[in-house]
């Protein structure tokens, strides 16, 4: 297991991670055409000319499966038992055909579960940045995380 257990999880602690990923034109149609969005922003070139931005945008949730998808090998990989939710999601810039993210993720907060002894609650903040080092996207996630006590004696 690559992941921190609830005890290595200290409020403060910075990952900048170091898997980096280059979203495609497929990336984004794949993802619309499975979650059944078809809003022109992401899929019309031509109604896309006309916006804003002046190009199509890459699908926003797929972002956010992306800049959380990158930190699971540094953070959660095998030691959580799932993500409690998301808070406080923004997407202060846009996201292109051909733009590179990556992401650095910094521990807020731990604290005991009230209910399991097995584990408890970390909270996490995920920046997304581009190539220029500009936030995509930034969300806060509460995930319930092994203790390692609880794993050892399986």
């Amino acid at each position: 297991m690559t992941g921190l257990y609830f005890e290595e999880c200290e409020p403060g602690r910075v990952f900048d991670h170091g898997t980096r990923r280059t979203v495609t034109e497929t990336d984004n149609v794949l993802f619309c055409a499975l979650t059944l969005n078809v809003a022109q922003v992401h899929l019309d070139e031509e109604y896309s000319k006309e916006t804003i931005y002046g190009q199509r945008l890459v699908n926003s949730i797929y972002i956010l499966g992306l800049v959380t998808g990158i930190t699971v090998p540094d953070t959660t990989q095998g030691t959580t038992l799932g993500n409690l939710g998301f808070e406080q999601v923004t997407f202060p810039k846009p996201v292109f055909h051909g733009d590179t993210i990556h992401v650095v993720t910094e521990i807020l907060s731990r604290r005991e579960s009230k209910s399991r002894t097995d584990s408890g609650i970390v909270t996490w903040r995920h920046l997304g940045m581009n190539q220029r080092d500009e936030v995509i996207c930034s969300c806060q996630r509460a995930a319930l995380m092994y203790r390692r006590d609880s794993v050892v004696n399986r």
